[in-house]
Formats: structure tokens, sequence, C-alpha cells
């Protein structure tokens, strides 16, 4: 199987949010754009002392659903991050693309009870041109800070339900 799997930068244990571990999986399909919301994602995280992450790189986006239940079904992750970016190629419906993925990371969520998040974006226009290459490097990198307050907040009331 084509992918990497790397620990990021542990936070300091004991942080209000530590404990358990969080798998942050990526499209390598404009890895460039979709980097820029993982390095924004592992620094949030860092920053507000949330759990160790692991990252795993798959080919694309369609491939984001599969790996999130094979790490859900693991029981090592208290929550799933998928990230990807679904751009027009001109060959296929790429909206057709992004809502399958989008709608099969809903269902492993709901499968298994393992928070899966989506940072999966598909822009309405994308050009490769220096222009929307700048403007989407800087969106992920605000998805990635929201994903991560996102995962975490998620993670805390999943805790607080299951306690009562």
């Amino acid at each position: 199987m084509n992918q990497t799997t790397k620990t990021a930068a542990a936070p300091k244990a004991g942080g209000p949010h530590s404990g358990g571990r969080v798998a942050f999986v990526e499209a390598s399909w404009h890895a460039d754009i979709v980097g820029e919301g993982r390095k924004s994602f592992l620094a949030e995280m860092i920053r507000q002392k949330g759990p160790d992450i692991d990252v795993i790189a798959v080919p694309g986006s369609f491939e984001l659903p599969l790996q999130a239940k094979l790490l859900a079904r693991s029981g090592r992750y208290t929550a799933i991050v998928a990230a990807g970016f679904v751009v027009n190629g001109g060959i296929y419906r790429h909206d057709f693309v992004a809502s399958t993925v989008v709608d099969a990371l809903m269902r492993v969520q709901l499968d298994t009870e393992v928070p899966v998040l989506s940072m999966v974006l598909t822009p309405l226009h994308f050009h490769e041109h220096a222009e929307h290459q700048r403007f989407f490097h800087d969106h992920f990198v605000v998805k990635g800070r929201e994903a991560a307050d996102a995962c975490l907040r998620t993670i805390a009331a999943v805790r607080e339900r299951m306690a009562a």
C-alpha cells in the first residue's frame, strides 16, 4: 500500500487534551496545498497541548475513507482527521468525487463511533496559477487550525458523554 506513517512532534504530556492518539490522513494529490493544512493542524494541536498525532499519507482523496475506517477499527485513535483537495481536472465530475468521499467519511464515523473530521475541500474553481495557489495555501492554513480546534472539542464532547 502506498502510504507513510510518521508521528508528529508530541505535545507535552499532561496537557488539557492529552490522552489517546489522533490520526491525520492526508491525500497526496496537491500535497503542497494539503500540506499547509497539515502543518497548521499540527502546530495548533501542539499549541493546545493535544494528544499525539500519527500522519498517514494516501494517494488521493478517494482513498481517505478506507484508511479512516481501518484506523478507526484499530482502536488506537480517539479521532481521525482526513484532508484532501478535490479539484476539477476536466476529466471527471470532481463534485461527485468530493461528495462520495465526505459521505463515506461520515459513514465511517457513524459505523465505528470514532470521530472523523473532514478537511476535504472542493473549490468551485481552481486553476494552477500563482493567485489560486496562494489563496488555497492560505485557506488550508486556516482550515488546519479550525480542524485542530474542532478535533479537540469533539474529543472532549465524546469523553463527556461517555462519562455521563
